[in-house]
């Protein structure tokens, strides 16, 4: 009897994780130094995405007096700046390319099955937009805050395909377009002919 006492007092209320509505991943974790009179103070930056697999995607780089504090911030600050990506298909409506500083990204739709083909900060970002096939090139810089700032930037120029230049107009309906036609006809009078 008094084991079952404790057995009910031990056992603590089943707790239901919260199902996190981004997919939050860290990039890179940095030392950085701060040189004052009496020495170096040392802080972490952290790099974070963050994205909902479907679309939207955002990055986030702070700084704090530890690793989890920075970390918590970035994610922060990535959740603020986070954009929509036009996605086609799972992949990429077009080419695009894009600069930051040193480092020069190169994104290209691909066909399905092929596949994420990129690496470091450039496939997480991809992954964590919901991008299923795609390639990649960095051209610049190794960088990897500018890497994926570069990417960002290279997601954030892409056009959706029903806003191209190229796509056919959709016709409206017919009695519109038979009205306008008569509209724009100019009304001529018959002359009558007179024989000499």
């Amino acid at each position: 009897m008094a084991d079952m006492q404790t057995q009910q007092r031990r056992r603590r209320p089943d707790l239901v994780p919260e199902e996190k509505q981004f997919d939050e991943r860290t990039l890179h974790i940095d030392r950085v130094a701060r040189v004052v009179k009496g020495g170096r103070r040392f802080r972490f930056r952290a790099l974070v995405v963050v994205g909902d697999r479907k679309n939207k995607v955002g990055i986030g780089s702070a700084k704090g007096a530890d690793v989890t504090g920075a970390v918590t911030k970035a994610t922060e600050v990535a959740k603020k700046s986070m954009i929509a990506v036009p996605l086609y298909k799972g992949t990429l409506p077009h080419d695009t390319e894009a600069k930051v500083s040193g480092a020069h990204i190169l994104l290209k739709p691909a066909s399905a099955g092929t596949g994420l083909i990129a690496g470091g900060a450039v496939r997480t970002i991809l992954e964590v937009a919901g991008v299923k096939n795609a390639l990649s090139k960095s051209l610049g810089s190794s960088n990897k805050t500018n890497t994926a700032y570069a990417t960002l930037s290279a997601l954030q120029i892409l056009v959706p395909a029903k806003n191209w230049v190229t796509a056919k107009p959709r016709p409206t309906s017919k009695k519109k377009d038979d009205s306008e036609e008569k509209a724009d006809k100019p009304k001529t009078a018959k002359a009558k002919q007179v024989k000499v």
